[in-house]
């Protein structure tokens, strides 16, 4: 996998821009606020179809595409993968309502759903703000399961977007329970709600048996990672965390996992594999002995939508008791990690994005994360520091200066001094 040409057109800050790679590695310099880390977004969107921090869509559209006799964004992509060139484009033009946008997606020409891109040019980001996979909410890591997942799993992609669909219209049957108690036809509700617990089921458990084991892929080499980052001195641990016991665990191990700030390690018993058919079987017990709860809440109260990722440091968890550096250190290891189990799962290395990442490491940290670059096919690195790298390193990359939503190459001996 190899990104050969980047092609913007009022993306973020960037009103035209053409860029063509033809190195390795990339490595982009400029001071704050320029441009660079909304590069690395729009690689990402081409790999996702989501923009990374955008609320909506209107957010990633520069201002200036209201100029232009119908507005629009465009971002393209010239991709070489498994020696076939693919060309991928994104256009969105406004609705009209002044927010939402239609996306309108094309590979080689021929139009494609959201789902059938991903996975075409697959890529790990790592931002700074990635800290949030650590110390911020259930949902800033259940995004990262899916964002992750569907890159390499489409399966998982489908029973995900389903059971969504399945969820909402549960929710609502539940509500309306709740809500209207006393019916005639009080039966026949519950008969609905017996059907739209079958359906969660059977895409839910596709979804949490993925995740368990994407998690188990993920800690064999985020340790090994992580390790070498922290000079040894910490060992990572990782535990998938469902909204109930899917039966791998006794109740107190279970107890221990979802409540305790400190966490000596449990055993073969989390790592052991789940299929479907082990989730499926207590998901349904679950929901069926819970089922007065459910409706008294109005709300589905089980399932990969209340999942979590427990981040263990030497027993401690890093969201409550992690240093800044140790989470930075731990959610950095995750997305090395990530990239192995990408290349693993879909024999393609997936590009490396790397913003800024850098000017939190120390030297020992600096040198193991460029280690780790020599088994990427393409990696792209932004910096405000040419001196962050070393002599050698800049000299095997190719170098460009970001100033203003505009990139220039360098193509002189890359001295600080020079830009």
């Amino acid at each position: 996998m190899f990104l050969a040409h980047l092609s913007l057109t009022h993306y973020r800050n960037y009103q035209q821009l053409e860029l063509d790679f033809n190195r390795p590695i990339a490595l982009l310099q400029g001071q704050n606020a320029q441009g660079k880390t909304n590069l690395l977004e729009a690689i990402y969107f081409l790999s996702t179809t989501k923009p990374v921090h955008a609320q909506n869509e209107r957010e990633i559209v520069d201002w200036q595409a209201q100029d232009e006799p119908i507005p629009y964004s465009r971002i393209a992509a010239e991709v070489h993968s498994q020696g076939r060139p693919l060309h991928i484009e994104i256009i969105m033009t406004p609705r009209g309502d002044g927010v939402n946008f239609t996306k309108q997606i094309k590979l080689n020409g021929v139009s494609k759903r959201s789902m059938d891109l991903l996975g075409i040019m697959p890529s790990v980001l790592f931002l700074p703000a990635d800290i949030r996979l650590v110390d911020g909410s259930p949902g800033e890591r259940r995004r990262y399961f899916d964002i992750a997942l569907c890159q390499i799993d489409r399966d998982y992609c489908r029973a995900l977007s389903e059971f969504q669909k399945v969820l909402n219209q549960r929710n609502s049957l539940l509500k309306t329970l709740r809500d209207q108690p006393v019916r005639p036809n009080a039966e026949s509700m519950e008969a609905q709600l017996g059907f739209w617990d079958e359906k969660l089921v059977q895409h839910g458990s596709i979804v949490m048996a993925r995740r368990h084991g994407f998690v188990l892929q993920l800690e064999a080499i985020a340790q090994e990672r992580h390790a070498a980052l922290s000079d040894t001195r910490e060992q990572l641990t990782l535990y998938y965390m469902p909204s109930f016991n899917l039966g791998h665990l006794s109740e107190l191990e279970f107890t221990q996992l979802r409540d305790s700030q400190y966490l000596n390690d449990l055993g073969q018993a989390v790592r052991a594999p789940l299929t479907r058919a082990d989730v499926a079987t207590q998901y349904l017990a679950k929901l069926r002995s819970r089922r007065a709860r459910e409706i008294s809440a109005g709300n589905t109260l089980y399932g990969p939508h209340r999942d979590d990722l427990r981040i263990i440091a030497n027993g401690r968890d890093l969201r409550t008791y992690g240093s800044r550096g140790q989470q930075r250190t731990a959610a950095l290891a995750l997305k090395l990690a990530e990239l192995q189990v990408s290349m693993a799962a879909t024999g393609t290395a997936p590009l490396l994005l790397l913003d800024d990442v850098m000017s939190e490491l120390d030297v020992q940290r600096r040198n193991t994360l460029l280690s780790a670059l020599d088994g990427v096919e393409q990696a792209i690195i932004t910096t405000t520091d040419w001196a962050d790298f070393a002599p050698e390193f800049r000299q095997q990359a190719q170098l460009f200066h970001v100033h203003t939503g505009k990139i220039d190459a360098v193509t002189d001996d890359n001295s600080p001094t020079l830009l």
